[in-house]
C-alpha cells in the first residue's frame, strides 16, 4: 500500500463563494421565519416560547452529539443543518401551507374536516419531510469527501430534524401562551406532549431518509444520490403521517404512545448504536492496514477504533498536559480511516487520494507534539 504524504492545500475560492452564498440564503430563510413568528405571536410570548423551546433541543442536541462522537462532522456544515431545519425548511411548509388554504377557500373547504385531515395528515408529512431532506441531499453533494455513511446522514437529518422541531415549538408554544393568556392549561399540556413525551419525533422521521442518503454516500454518485432521496422519503413520510394520524384513531393517545411510538424509538436508538459499532470496527480494519506498513502499532490500533480505549488514552494525556495534541491525533486517525473506507469502495473522484496524503502529513506533525508523552502504562491498551 503505497501511502504518498502531501502538504494541505488551500479551499477553492469556489467553494468558499458557494459556502458564503449558502449561509446567507440560510440566514435570509431564518429572519423571514423570525419576521412571522414576531408578528404571529408577539414579542412577549415569542421570547418565553423560545425559553421553553430550548429545553427539548438542548436534550436532542445531546442525543447527536453522542451519535456523532466517534468521528465528528464539520460544524460549519451542522450549523448549515440546522439552519436549513429551522429556517428554509419551516418557509417551504409555511408556503405550501398557504397555497393549500387558498385552494381550501376556492373549494369550499377551509375549516372542514376534510381540510385538517389532509393538511395533517398529507400534506404536512410530504412537504415537511421533503424540505428537510433535500437539506441532507444538499450536504451530501456538498461534503461528499466528508459525508461518509448512514451515521453521518442519521447526524445530518437529526440536526435538520431539530431546527425545524425548534422552530415549529415557537409557534406550538407561542400560540398556546397567546390562547392561555399566559403560562395555562394549554401552555403546559402543549409542552408536555411537543417537549417531553415526543423531542424526538421529527427527528425520527428525517433520520430516516438521512440513514438512506447515508447508504448513497458509499454506493453511488450525485445524480444516484437523488433516487436514493426520494427512496428515502418513503419511511419518513409514512412514520410522520401515522403520527399525525393517532389523533383520528387512537382511541387512547398515552396507550398508543406507550405501544407503538415508544418502541419504534428504541428500535431506532438500537439501529443506531449498531451503526457506530460498525463504525468503530471499520476504524480497526483500515487503522490496521496502516499499522501493517508502519503508521501505527498494534496497541495504538487498539486504542484508536474502541471507546474504552480512547477514553484510556485521552485520560493519559489529559494527565501529562497534551490532552488537546492528543485529541487532534485521534480526530486525524479516524479520519484516515475513513478516507481509507472512501479509496477501498472506490471513490478516488472525489479528492480521497488528497485527503488520505494530508492527513498522513498531520499525523507526522501530531506525532511531534506528543513527543513528550510517555508510555502509557501497561495494561490492555498499553503501548
Amino acid at each position: 500500500m503505497q501511502v504518498p504524504v502531501t502538504q494541505p492545500v488551500r479551499r477553492r475560492a469556489a467553494t468558499i463563494v458557494l459556502a458564503v452564498i449558502g449561509f446567507v440564503v440560510l440566514s435570509a430563510g431564518v429572519l423571514v421565519v423570525a419576521w412571522y413568528l414576531l408578528v404571529v405571536l408577539g414579542p412577549g410570548a415569542l421570547l418565553v416560547a423560545a425559553v421553553l423551546a430550548t429545553i427539548p433541543l438542548l436534550t436532542v442536541l445531546a442525543f447527536i452529539r453522542w451519535i456523532d462522537r466517534w468521528e465528528p462532522e464539520p460544524r460549519g456544515s451542522l450549523l448549515f443543518a440546522f439552519l436549513w431545519g429551522a429556517g428554509v425548511a419551516v418557509l417551504v411548509s409555511l408556503v405550501f401551507s398557504g397555497i393549500t388554504q387558498v385552494f381550501e377557500a376556492r373549494a369550499g373547504l377551509r375549516g372542514t374536516g376534510v381540510a385538517a385531515f389532509f393538511e395533517t395528515v398529507v400534506q404536512a408529512p410530504v412537504v415537511e419531510e421533503s424540505a428537510k431532506g433535500f437539506g441532507i441531499l444538499l450536504l451530501l453533494w456538498a461534503m461528499r469527501r466528508t459525508f461518509d455513511g448512514p451515521v453521518d446522514g442519521i447526524v445530518y437529518g437529526a440536526t435538520i430534524a431539530i431546527g425545524f422541531a425548534f422552530t415549529e415549538n415557537l409557534q406550538y408554544f407561542g400560540l398556546a401562551i397567546n390562547q392561555d393568556r399566559g403560562v395555562g392549561g394549554v401552555l403546559v399540556q402543549t409542552f408536555v406532549l411537543r417537549a417531553i413525551l415526543s423531542p424526538f419525533a421529527h427527528v425520527m422521521f428525517t433520520a430516516a431518509t438521512g440513514l438512506v442518503l447515508g447508504i448513497a454516500a458509499r454506493r453511488t454518485g450525485p445524480f444516484g444520490a437523488i433516487g436514493y432521496y426520494v427512496l428515502g422519503l418513503i419511511p419518513a413520510i409514512v412514520l410522520h403521517s401515522f403520527w399525525n394520524s393517532a389523533g383520528y384513531w387512537a382511541t387512547d393517545w398515552f396507550s398508543y404512545y406507550v405501544l407503538v411510538q415508544l418502541p419504534l424509538f428504541i428500535v431506532g436508538v438500537a439501529i443506531v448504536a449498531a451503526l457506530r459499532r460498525h463504525e468503530q470496527r471499520l476504524t480497526r480494519e483500515r487503522l490496521a492496514e496502516y499499522a501493517a506498513v508502519g503508521w501505527f502499532t498494534p496497541s495504538e490500533v487498539n486504542l484508536l477504533s474502541t471507546g474504552e480505549g480512547r477514553r484510556q488514552g485521552m485520560a493519559w494525556a489529559t494527565r501529562n498536559r497534551l490532552g488537546p495534541q492528543y485529541r487532534r491525533f485521534v480526530r486525524d486517525a479516524t479520519s484516515l480511516a475513513f478516507t481509507r473506507e472512501r479509496l477501498v469502495n472506490d471513490r478516488q473522484g472525489i479528492g480521497s487520494n488528497e485527503d488520505e496524503g494530508v492527513l498522513l502529513s498531520r499525523l507526522i506533525d501530531d506525532r511531534r507534539a506528543l513527543a513528550s508523552l510517555p508510555p502509557l502504562p501497561v495494561g490492555r491498551f498499553g503501548f
